[in-house]
């Protein structure tokens, strides 16, 4: 059994097993009858995985790899806001008639600010500290920008990275580290999703700083599964499991925005039976 899928299997049975439910509350999400979407929930839960060791996967259903890598890219490399510059679907309920989510995800990565070292934006910061002042305790991005939520289409969720840098005693290469801050999931549509898109960064930053992928921690404020979801996770999470997949990484990128989603690979993939019709709450 891959980590991955074990991390998993464990939250989904303590959100089922020892979760509170949202039912009877005011709720913002509803499914596209317009009924609410009720959840069950956990407050707080962390998840640790050693890219190292294992690259993050889910073997129980299969994880689109290059589409979850062009997302991450989206909003990291080309800090776009809008729909039609993605090769997927995903975010085509929250855009406007011209494509635009509003001032959310890539739109806030691509703002400059003035630093000591000159005008940055959020990316470039991060790359810059991790070449030239990698033990820094300062090195992270947000994505939560209180004066522009009334123009966000939706809230950000995955609002925050930060970077840590540690050399392990006896090694003279360093090891990039992670912690994604989430404050909400839905459990069965995003969380390997997230999981491999901020795996696959870490790994490009670490690549392009000359560093080795260590630690992704993932904390999530709000770890949910919908009432719709329910039996479908009970489904999943019953299934076999698979040892995890080779995760390659185009050794020949050195440039962070050179990268595209042609350059992640996993050989070795074997997975449960997709699942498709997923209701979504909007």
């Amino acid at each position: 059994m891959s980590v991955a899928d074990r991390i998993f299997i464990d939250m989904c049975k303590d959100i089922l097993e020892n979760g509170t439910s949202t039912e009877g509350e005011k709720v913002r999400p509803h499914w596209e009858d317009g009924t609410p979407a009720y959840t069950i929930k956990k407050f707080g839960v962390v998840n640790r995985y050693d890219l190292a060791e294992e690259f993050p996967i889910l073997t129980l259903r299969r994880t689109a790899l290059k589409s979850a890598t062009d997302e991450m890219l989206w909003i990291w490399q080309k800090k776009s806001n809008n729909i039609h510059d993605l090769h997927s679907h995903i975010w085509d309920a929250w855009a406007d008639e011209d494509g635009s989510i509003g001032k959310a995800y890539g739109y806030q990565m691509g703002v400059k600010h003035w630093y000591r070292e000159g005008m940055m934006d959020q990316i470039d910061r991060v790359i810059y500290d991790l070449k030239n002042n990698p033990f820094s305790r300062r090195i992270m991005t947000n994505l939560y920008v209180h004066q522009d939520l009334h123009e966000m289409n939706l809230y950000p969720c995955a609002y925050s990275m930060t970077f840590n840098v540690t050399q392990k005693k006896g090694e003279d290469g360093l090891t990039l580290n992670a912690v994604l801050n989430q404050r909400s999931q839905d459990v069965l549509t995003a969380n390997n999703w997230n999981v491999v898109q901020y795996a696959v960064l870490v790994h490009m930053l670490a690549q392009v700083c000359d560093m080795r992928a260590g630690e992704l921690v993932h904390v999530i404020a709000d770890a949910h599964i919908y009432d719709r979801h329910i039996p479908i996770v009970r489904e999943l999470i019953e299934r076999p499991v698979h040892e995890a997949p080779t995760f390659r990484l185009n050794p020949e990128i050195h440039d962070f925005y050179e990268f595209t989603r042609n350059d992640v690979q996993v050989d070795h993939y074997v997975t449960g039976e997709q699942i498709v019709n997923i209701p979504v709450a909007i």
